[in-house]
């Protein structure tokens, strides 16, 4: 007998990332403005980078605590106490290696195979795919668009969350549309899953990347008690420009903590002492917040230009939203988004992300990450103009 060396069926079962196929699509290519991935345009900020090199010509290149550098930890509670007004021990922070990684890690904390998990959605598909890989039942409860906005319906997400669902996952601002969250509506899901004893995961890379004129979105953390079954994920790569350091947080229930390490430790062990080094510059360096506040100005001046291009073809449809950096968009009379995505790259040296990476709601959509100089914008916003002029 022979046994074929292939991998298990829910590993076989999972979505290939549909925005590599898109970029594959380009390579060869040498004139091509690319949008597709996340992340800002501009390196990250000197200051971070030479404090990671400092440690670096130091010799931190040892071990460090699965939950990491303890001034690290300090800090990231220092820094979100003040941004959400709440009082946040360090105690409850783990340092990760990438906020990928505390997503995964958090589920593998309290998912067990055949719980059900709840995710809104469009969403980012490692967000909804690790679920799945831990062996659970994702159930998708797609966002709504009303007059003109992305919208969650409260009250039908609260019917969903019926007291046999195991886990909610809430990404707000949101990848790839940039909804946000009221912080009523917080409340409302976060009492919720208190009554029914369903874990919350609340996504908040994005927390710093909104465009209302306040300096976060609303946080989980302002409505919770310390022992709700609440964690939030968090990572250096948006409002910092880290996106190739690979650093996130999570934010955890005093309890859970003593557990914590050990699943860190059968993952990756502990996040690099060095770029841990670059991420507390990040946080404690003054140059920290004016540069997360040069970069939103940079993103806002973007969007606009890109908003208005979009506006200006008069075929395309942008639902409002307040946060991230994306354009979340569908071209009228264009309903195929993988077949749009590869002859904007193809043809006309635009490459944008099909939404329909981002989960059957996505289908017909395309996302365009704005995180570029105006300048950038502008051309490809002309490329845009070019395919709607043939098509």
């Amino acid at each position: 007998m022979s046994f074929s060396p292939t991998v298990r069926p829910t590993v076989a079962a999972l979505t290939s990332s549909r925005i590599r196929d898109i970029a594959n699509a380009a390579m060869g290519k040498n004139d091509v403005a690319a949008f597709w991935f996340g992340e800002s345009d501009e390196p990250t900020p000197d200051f971070i980078r030479e404090a990671a090199q400092t440690a670096l010509t130091e010799g931190q290149t040892f071990y460090t605590h699965n939950l990491g550098l303890p001034e690290l930890r300090e800090a990231i509670a220092d820094y979100e106490s003040r941004l959400h007004g709440v009082s946040l021990s360090s105690s409850r922070i783990a340092v990760t290696g990438s906020g990928v990684s505390a997503l995964m890690i958090a589920g593998q904390l309290v998912l067990s195979p055949g719980d059900k998990a709840v995710v809104v959605t469009p969403i980012w598909p490692n967000i909804a795919e690790g679920p799945r890989l831990i062996g659970a039942e994702v159930i998708r409860h797609p966002l709504t668009i009303r007059n003109g906005r992305w919208t969650l319906d409260i009250d039908r997400l609260i019917e969903t969350l019926t007291p046999d669902i195991a886990f909610l996952i809430l990404n707000a601002p949101n990848n790839p549309t940039g909804f946000t969250m009221t912080s009523e509506d917080q409340k409302a899901i976060l009492e919720h899953c208190r009554k029914h004893g369903i874990w919350l995961l609340s996504d908040e890379v994005y927390e710093r990347l909104i465009f209302d004129g306040t300096d976060a979105a609303p946080s989980m953390i302002r409505h919770a008690e310390p022992e709700d079954r609440l964690i939030l994920v968090n990572s250096f790569s948006k409002a910092w420009r880290m996106t190739g350091w690979r650093l996130g947080w999570l934010t955890l229930p005093e309890a859970m903590m003593p557990d914590v390490p050990k699943v860190i430790e059968y993952n990756t062990s502990c996040a690099p002492a060095f770029v841990q080094k670059g991420a507390l510059a990040a946080l404690t360096d003054r140059r920290g917040e004016d540069a997360v506040n040069a970069l939103k100005a940079s993103l806002g001046t973007a969007r606009a230009t890109l908003l208005e291009g979009l506006a200006a073809t008069g075929r395309i449809e942008v639902p409002d939203a307040d946060g991230a950096m994306y354009a979340f968009f569908r071209i009228d009379g264009h309903p195929n988004d993988m077949a749009v995505a590869k002859a904007l790259v193809t043809d006309y040296g635009l490459g944008l992300a099909p939404g329909s990476a981002f989960g059957p709601e996505g289908d017909g959509w395309l996302r365009w990450c704005y995180a570029a100089k105006p300048e950038r914008i502008a051309e490809g916003v002309e490329r845009l103009n070019r395919f709607l002029a043939a098509n």
